[in-house]
């Protein structure tokens, strides 16, 4: 199952934090690694008085599991659980993070499943039922999501859309400035590394 995760960070290294969730990605059990975005600084949405953020995304081959909830659910239980390894505490919704794993897109699937308690948000404000939803919710809405993703698959239609994501980048980008987003960096696979 082709799967698209979001990555963030905006605290430390954030660059080099988003490097070692490339690697922990790439070595999951099942998961074959099949494309990194570049790499992206982009500005803070909902809690504007923080650093830029650096942004990037994946393309990912991940087992599909016994019906596309379950899959998508390990897959989400797998991510949380690198965000703590690699540094994520709980902290205010939108506000400064050491790194977010965000599954965007599992194949051609629509979903909206509670989340088990391994897959929960590190927000603490979020009580009561969780829900995943996929595609992600506030994707086509986030340039800071359009523009990686739209790196790794402009033609893609994710369900739900009825629009490309290269059309959904090119819509935002007419709602947010220019400088909202600004390209990096680009993935070295050879040397595992963010090159300029």
């Amino acid at each position: 199952m082709r799967a698209y995760i979001g990555l963030g960070a905006n605290l430390g290294d954030a660059a080099g934090t988003l490097t070692l969730a490339l690697q922990a990605l790439a070595v999951l059990p099942g998961v074959h690694l099949r494309g990194v975005s570049r790499l992206y600084v982009t500005r803070p949405v909902g809690v504007l008085e923080q650093p830029d953020f650096r942004n990037a995304a994946v393309a990912l081959d991940v087992p599909r599991g016994a019906t596309a909830e379950a899959g998508a659910l390990a897959l989400v239980v797998a991510l949380k659980s690198l965000e703590r390894a690699l540094g994520r505490v709980p902290g205010r919704r939108w506000g400064p993070r050491a790194v977010d794993l965000d599954l965007l897109v599992f194949g051609r699937h629509r979903i909206h499943v509670a989340r088990a308690a391994a897959a929960r948000s590190a927000d603490p404000t979020r009580t009561g039922v969780q829900w995943l939803d996929v595609p992600h919710a506030a994707a086509r809405e986030r340039l800071f999501v359009l523009a990686p993703l739209a790196d790794l698959a402009p033609r893609l239609v994710p369900p739900g859309w009825g629009v490309t994501v290269k059309r959904m980048l090119a819509e935002r980008r007419t709602v947010e400035s220019a400088d909202a987003v600004r390209a990096v960096a680009a993935w070295d696979a050879a040397a595992g590394r963010w090159a300029r």
